[in-house]
């Protein structure tokens, strides 16, 4: 029997096969009741037992194995080896040299990955009588053409870049260096009359996209209400108004076809994001590593799964953490104005997702964020998120039970789960997520209504901190430094899942949106600060994770410097050493030395111990300027910086980050006084301590406690009104 289509570089052309189909011909006889054969691919080479459908699509998209010449395992009795293997020789050197074509086994071996990562398990053990997904003619002309292109070379003489090649990574440059659609086409245009004539570079961004039609993945564009009331999606998705606020769908319909939608979520499906980072073998052994490689020391807290958390998870669901290819998530959001612009009124809510199974190195790599859902309007969702949350929760929930997964490691398909264990986020989009309002009497979501609160002139203090101290401690009984209190009560105590839930079922079944029916709606003292029950709950696990919502501590910490920062140095808009603050300690009766003083029918304000001098801060300000910090580390920080007038504006959070952990205590020396200075220091270290790679169980307690005296002593030195979150 000819050989020589064995060799041939297209897999797709009518030789390939024939000869492909003859000898599945004579294996299928060969192997008479026996329901699987071996299969002579590249990667298997006659090791692996498969169905006959199975090992045609291998030797299609992977190719035979060259050194199996003699078919002995599929029925061959008179083997000429000779002959054959001169034969086939002769074949492919004549193939080469008649074709333009590359050995681009790197897109090669990308592109069979990609396709086998969309099987699912029923289809690769040949459990099926329907036909197998390569067999679609959708599946097999995509991948026909992306098999194809991957082999053909850019131009006739080029020997190094196919034309899928090439455009795969000028589009990487486009991306890397952000290239608008505009100068790419302006590029692929010049290049393309520079090269020979019969080169095969698409003329346009769009061309070049519609190349890759089959590699990348989709984006689903759902129209949803003016009001932020419903999605236009499954039940809802053939309405032209909204049910609950009778809104219209359209912002143009003129009824001849052209119709433009009030707002837009775009959502990127979760599931096959996760099928593709098994599909490389790279990426697929990350998958594992924070069970299989992960050092694990005792009493360290190193990666989240040190964490009660995780553990307590594990606890709950055995079944998910025995495979450690089972997804963790984290899902964060905020937003920002896109247009860097904040006199335009515009909302841009990307809400992002975390892979928590890869190396911390590689999981915060931006590659390794999962965009899920971007919401673009007016105004800020705000607690009407949920609304635009629902795909991700159904996803979440499927994800949850089980997806066909191909394994490019183990080259098998398992049943994959995933887990969202817990969300990062801001103060403010805490309390969007959460459903519990973080702003007046009970703003504290973790004391709940025992938030312990302080009516000001123009705003709510969060006074009372000596509160949380030993029961023993001095400080108890000393109220005129704190709020004209002598504190006998323990802190609150913390409230259980089963707790939390009997508050939600207030507000269950609480209708969304910004229309005039929900607008004006108050709450009763029976719901305390609770808007609405989090979708989240939809989750079948959300009620047994301890740890719900988390923090950002970056945020945190900016909010700590720019408040320290504003006071220290009399910022405008930005000091709470205000003329207010001063009325508030006379209010109080407490600390007689700030209060306002009456002089010639003037308020005089004594100077406080936390002011800085006008020169103090142009020497402070001085020093900023002088330091010459690593590339990429914080060199914003000198250009925020103005001497003349001794004031610091414009800082990111990075550089508040690292102003209030290593500038601070250095710069700040010899211009206060000690227990100021002091105190600043505390809190320098206390953030130090907090954003290390690595914290013990013993000092985490100790942080647990140092935080409670910062707190009392601001609460000390500071006026009322100086809030931290």
């Amino acid at each position: 029997m000819d050989k020589g289509w064995m060799f041939l570089a297209d897999r797709w052309c009518d030789e390939y096969r024939n000869g492909l189909e003859k000898f599945l011909t004579m294996a299928k006889q060969h192997k008479g009741d026996k329901p699987k054969v071996r299969c002579p691919c590249r990667k298997c080479r006659n090791v692996k037992y498969y169905s006959v459908h199975v090992v045609e699509s291998y030797l299609l998209y992977k190719g035979m194995d060259s050194t199996y010449t003699y078919w002995k395992f599929h029925g061959e009795t008179l083997p000429n080896e000779n002959s054959n293997v001169h034969s086939c020789c002769d074949n492919e050197h004549e193939i080469n040299a008649n074709n333009a074509e590359v050995n681009d086994d790197e897109m090669q071996e990308i592109l069979e990955d990609i396709y086998w990562g969309t099987f699912n398990e029923e289809e690769l053990n040949g459990g099926s009588n329907k036909e197998v997904s390569f067999r679609k003619e959708d599946e097999l002309e995509k991948f026909n053409r992306l098999f194809k292109d991957a082999k053909r070379a850019l131009y006739p003489s080029c020997k190094k870049y196919s034309i899928l090649l090439f455009v795969v990574k000028l589009l990487h440059l486009k991306v890397l260096n952000r290239w608008s659609n505009k100068s790419f086409t302006m590029l692929l245009q010049l290049l393309k009359d520079s090269y020979p004539n019969d080169n095969l570079l698409p003329s346009s961004y769009y061309d070049s996209r519609k190349l890759l039609g089959g590699i990348g993945l989709r984006c689903d564009l759902i129209h949803a209400c003016k009001n932020d009331c419903i999605l236009f999606w499954k039940e809802y998705k053939g309405l032209d108004h909204c049910p609950k606020c009778l809104q219209s769908r359209w912002k143009i319909n003129d009824g001849k076809g052209k119709k433009v939608p009030q707002k837009i979520l775009r959502y990127f499906p979760l599931k096959p994001r996760l099928q593709r980072l098994f599909i490389s073998r790279k990426i697929a052994s990350y998958m594992r590593w924070h069970k299989e490689k992960r050092v694990e020391e005792i009493g360290v807290l190193s990666h989240p799964a040190d964490g009660e958390s995780w553990k307590e998870f594990d606890k709950k669901f055995p079944w998910f953490a025995e495979d450690a290819r089972n997804v963790r998530l984290a899902l964060s959001s905020d937003g920002f104005n896109p247009f860097n612009n904040m006199c335009n009124s515009y909302s841009m809510w990307p809400v992002v997702l975390i892979n928590y199974n890869m190396p911390p190195w590689v999981s915060k790599r931006e590659p390794y964020f999962f965009l899920s859902l971007l919401i673009l309007g007016r105004r800020s969702p705000g607690k009407d998120i949920d609304v635009f949350l629902q795909p991700l929760i159904d996803e979440l929930l499927e994800l949850f039970k089980d997806v066909w997964t191909y394994d490019s490691v183990t080259e098998q398909c398992f049943l994959l789960h995933a887990a969202l264990m817990w969300t990062i986020n801001d103060f403010p989009a805490y309390g969007d997520l959460s459903g519990w309002v973080n702003k007046g009497k009970m703003a504290c979501p973790c004391c709940n209504d025992k938030t312990d609160y302080q009516p000001l002139r123009n705003k709510i203090g969060y006074l009372g901190h000596h509160r949380f101290l030993l029961d023993n401690h001095v400080w108890r009984n000393d109220g005129k430094k704190f709020n004209d209190r002598v504190e006998r009560r323990l802190k609150p105590r913390e409230l259980s899942a089963e707790e939390i839930l009997e508050q939600l079922k207030v507000v269950e079944g609480v209708t969304l949106g910004k229309n005039l029916n929900t607008k004006k709606r108050k709450r009763n003292l029976e719901e305390r600060n609770w808007t609405k029950k989090s979708i989240f709950y939809q989750l079948p696990y959300w009620k047994d994770i301890p740890l719900k919502h988390n923090i950002d501590v970056m945020h945190t910490a900016k909010n700590w410097c720019d408040n320290i920062m504003g006071t220290l140095l009399n910022l405008e808009n930005k000091s709470k050493d205000t003329d207010k603050a001063w009325r508030d300690l006379e209010d109080m009766d407490i600390r007689h030395e700030l209060q306002l003083h009456r002089r010639n029918g003037k308020l005089e304000k004594p100077q406080a111990c936390y002011n800085l001098l006008p020169k103090e801060r142009q020497g402070f300000c001085e020093f900023l300027s002088s330091v010459k910090y690593p590339d990429g580390y914080a060199a914003n920080i000198s250009r925020c910086v103005n001497i003349k007038d001794g004031k610091i504006s414009g800082l990111k959070s990075h550089d508040c980050h690292i102003l209030l952990q290593r500038m601070l205590p250095v710069g700040l020396r010899g211009f206060l006084s000690t227990d100021v200075y002091t105190l600043i220091c505390e809190v320098a270290k206390f953030f130090q301590d907090l954003c290390s790679k690595k914290l013990r169980l013993e000092e985490i307690e100790k942080l647990e406690k140092n935080i409670v005296m910062i707190l009392c002593k601001l609460e000390m030195i500071f006026p009322p009104v100086f809030s931290i979150l």
